[in-house]
């Protein structure tokens, strides 16, 4: 079972010149779904305003495997993949009617926002991560290439 689910209809704005979902929007969707993980895991608004801490994307990997058309209504299962002291992996799938057309790799250390510098996982969010952790999909861990 997944961590969290995360779902939204495709916006008319969000099509493209070539009629379907535009690059940067499956995008905007992962980052909302990273947003409910965040949350889930007790990193949410109320975490980031009390300890001027938060979770930052250093680095994520997307496949786009479908073309999704106006009108689509995408949902994004999200499950922590890896945790480490300051440091969480999340993979990210994007459906439309059961079927995958997108899927996001990403890498997120946990930041003092005052300091600047990478700062230790809360233990209870630690403990959450845990918790939830789910083995690491195929697609993961791979690299683009040619």
């Amino acid at each position: 079972m997944s961590l969290t689910t995360f779902a939204t209809p495709v916006l008319p704005e969000w099509i493209d010149y070539n009629g379907h979902l535009s690059e940067a929007y499956y995008v905007l969707v992962f980052g909302y779904a990273t947003d409910e993980a965040m949350a889930a895991l007790g990193l949410g608004p109320e975490y980031r305003e009390s300890t001027g801490c938060s979770l930052f994307t250093v680095e994520a990997h997307v496949r786009y495997l479908r073309e999704v058309g106006p009108d689509a209504r995408l949902e994004v299962r999200s499950d922590v993949i890896a945790i480490a002291e300051k440091k969480l992996q999340l993979a990210h799938e994007m459906t439309v009617d059961g079927e995958p057309v997108a899927t996001e790799e990403l890498l997120g250390i946990h930041v003092d926002r005052g300091t600047g510098r990478a700062s230790a996982l809360p233990a209870a969010t630690r403990a959450a991560a845990q918790a939830a952790l789910a083995g690491a999909p195929a697609w993961a861990g791979r690299s683009v290439g040619v």
